[in-house]
């Protein structure tokens, strides 16, 4: 057995890059050797700003493959057929055995027992490994042809304790690491993984990005300990924190106390967006004015700290003078510079769409039973931030901003907090807007945003969705399901059209109404998975959904799951199997329309009753519908068709009778369809 090391040394890579490659190059590396049949113990990758990493330990050192006949063409094939397999095999024709088979008369070859160095096959797989990486951003540097995430100055390649030599574009492998600091380089011959972690940790070089997130959070929580922090991590910032230094030194800063006058929002952003560094929150929960910096060496002099210290503030200060001049700008009078802001190429401006929300909410307002003219007002001021030099600096807080503003400005909280969470959630599992403006004007702009886009004939493809349709439907549908609402749901988009008619819009889709919706219903599938729904389950209720009432459609599901083992749904589901495995042998051309004058037993008019009552439970009005009784309805119907089937001889020599009871059954099967599509369940 052996060890194998590979390090691929280059320029900086940056953070969400740096996890891709080592993720990617570790998957490629495990799938060679599983189709190769190369046994090794484990692979490890690790990476650092300038170095990718991948050791595997106990690795075979050959393979043998075991001797075996391989099918070749038919004996009647034509003599080019056959020379081509001969070739291909490495072959004499003398060589080629007949055997006789299910499909006829084949030439067979069999191959003899050997053995292959895994070196061979490492020297073909880690080339394809390099080059395998998907690169969100790549570059070509100087005269070479080699495209990569960064520029690449060295592979250092070991196997079996020994230099594994290999070509890769202008690059050939080598057996020394490089270190680079202070424009000074050295190198070193490293012969196991070992050596390799102790010489890199020589030059305060920790390459393991796993133990680099150990030191940060040790010292972290070291701090907060003594000092009485609130231990507060963002996981996002941590990982790409981690990913940017070699040698995490925590370093603890302040700021001046009066910049905490300001929104914190825009304090945290300062921290973490534009600088990567942690704030810190006291015992309480409040911000303070201090911060962690991970720097990337030791800070005895203090220069560091107080260099980010000048910069945080600079930053805080600009951030202060645009705070103070934009919230004293009136919001309904910043609707009007919206004009200037273009939505989307063919969808005008923001000012329109503002205009639509507004439109859109007085017409929701109703279903939703809240003040329409507060609501428009929510509407309408929803976007005016966009005008603020603030979120010009701060995009990321636009909405939050917003809110500020309009609770400054005298707004009713229910109003100024509708104008942040309106653009929640932001992802699967992220917040959602719980209070009704908040998540009126939540629902309208996603509507107005999926309808314009499908207007405009920019739909997703499989692969790509740049204005994040799926996120805006999937946020629609979360809403609706955990708001529990109701409303016309194909009513507001049939109106979001027309008030991009009014505007001029050029609707290039015809079909738009009928498309969104069917985007939507498509998404609930998202929704559902994250529920740990059976994807049997969720293929019957999704593709059996007609109307635009997706709260229904999650209650009906979500039911069917809960009781799927248990009485209720096993006897729900034995009852319709019994009568659909009739129907599938004998039921074509049924429609479902039984005639009860063609009757013969009591059994049949007892079936024919039960789904009589159960089709009247459907036609109950949407909000005044209980589902879960109607699972259970359909549940006590087991009886009724056990004793149908016990006394009631379907096929009667009569066909008009046998027909009648076809129909019965039929009428049956698609009274439970109302429910789900019962014939997509597993077993059926």
């Amino acid at each position: 057995m052996a060890d194998l090391l590979l390090e691929l040394y280059s320029e900086e890579i940056p953070p969400q890059l740096q996890i891709g490659a080592r993720t990617q190059l570790k998957q490629f590396i495990e799938n060679s050797f599983k189709e190769n049949d190369i046994k090794y113990r484990e692979i490890l990758t690790l990476s650092s700003p300038t170095r990718l990493f991948l050791y595997v330990n106990d690795l075979a050192v050959n393979i043998k493959i075991a001797a075996k006949e391989i099918q070749g063409p038919k004996v009647d094939s034509s003599d080019t057929v056959i020379q081509g397999f001969v070739r291909a095999k490495n072959i004499s024709e003398q060589e080629l055995i007949k055997k006789n088979t299910d499909k006829g008369k084949f030439y067979f070859v069999k191959t003899q027992p050997k053995s292959i160095l895994v070196e061979e096959l490492l020297i073909k797989i880690i080339p394809k490994a390099i080059s395998s990486i998907s690169w969100k951003k790549s570059m070509k540097w100087s005269d070479h042809n080699l495209i990569w995430g960064r520029p690449l100055h060295s592979i250092f390649a070991r196997f079996n304790n020994k230099k594994l030599f290999f070509r890769f574009d202008h690059l050939e492998t080598t057996d020394e690491i490089i270190i680079e600091q202070d424009l000074i380089f050295k190198s070193k011959k490293i012969v196991n993984f070992e050596e390799y972690l102790t010489f890199l940790k020589t030059f305060n070089i920790i390459v393991n990005h796993e133990t680099r997130e150990k030191i940060i959070l040790k010292n972290i929580s070291s701090v907060s300990n003594s000092k009485q922090y609130k231990e507060r991590i963002n996981k996002n910032l941590l990982e790409e924190v981690v990913n940017i230094v070699e040698d995490p030194n925590l370093l603890h800063v302040s700021f001046n106390k009066d910049y905490l006058k300001i929104p914190q929002e825009i304090i945290i952003s300062t921290l973490e967006k534009h600088q990567r560094y942690f704030p810190i929150f006291d015992s309480r929960d409040r911000l303070t004015n201090h911060f962690f910096v991970v720097a990337n060496k030791k800070d005895k002099e203090k220069f560091i700290s107080e260099g980010n210290k000048r910069v945080v503030e600079a930053r805080l200060a600009d951030a202060k003078f645009f705070w103070d001049k934009d919230r004293s700008k009136n919001l309904i009078k910043q609707i009007a510079n919206l004009k200037s802001i273009v939505f989307y190429e063919n969808l005008g401006t923001i000012y329109d769409k503002t205009q639509r929300l507004r439109q859109l909410a007085g017409f929701l307002s109703d279903d939703l039973n809240i003040n329409k003219e507060k609501v428009q007002v929510a509407a309408s001021i929803s976007k005016s931030d966009l005008c603020s030099d603030l979120v010009r600096e701060y995009p990321e807080l636009q909405g939050t901003m917003g809110k500020y503003f309009a609770l400054t400005q005298g707004f009713e909280e229910e109003i100024a907090n509708s104008v942040s969470d309106h653009y929640l959630p932001v992802g699967l599992t992220s917040v959602l807007p719980k209070k009704p403006f908040s998540y009126s004007i939540s629902i309208v702009d996603k509507i107005d945003t999926l309808v314009g886009f499908f207007i405009i004939d920019e739909k997703p493809t499989s692969s790509k969705d740049p204005f994040a349709l799926r996120r805006a439907a999937i946020g629609l549908l979360r809403i609706i399901i955990e708001n529990k609402l109701i409303f016309k749901l194909r009513d507001l988009i049939s109106y979001s059209i027309r008030l991009y008619e009014e505007q001029g819009v050029k609707v290039k889709n015809e079909k738009t109404e009928q498309q969104v919706l069917d985007f939507i219903k498509d998404r609930m599938r998202n929704v559902l998975k994250i529920k740990n729904i059976r994807a049997d389950i969720i293929e019957a209720s999704v593709s059996s959904h007609a109307g635009d009432n997706f709260l229904d459609l999650y209650i009906k599901t979500i039911l069917m799951n809960k009781y799927k083992n248990k009485g209720i749904g096993l006897n729900a589901i034995g009852s319709y199997k019994r009568a659909l495995n009739i129907l599938e042998k004998e039921g074509k051309g049924i429609t479902g329309s039984p005639d009860a004058v063609l009757f013969r037993k009591d059994e049949e008019r007892a079936l024919h009753e039960k789904i009589n009552e159960i089709r009247k439970a459907f036609t109950v009005k949407d909000d005044n519908k209980d589902y879960e009784s109607l699972l259970i309805k359909l549940s006590d119907t087991k009886e009724s068709t056990d004793n149908f089937f016990d006394n009631v001889v379907v096929n009667d020599e009569n066909q008009d009778i046998k027909n009648n009871r076809l129909e019965l059954l039929k009428m049956f099967c698609n009274t439970f369809d109302n429910f789900i599509d019962f014939s997509k369940l597993e077993g059926l």
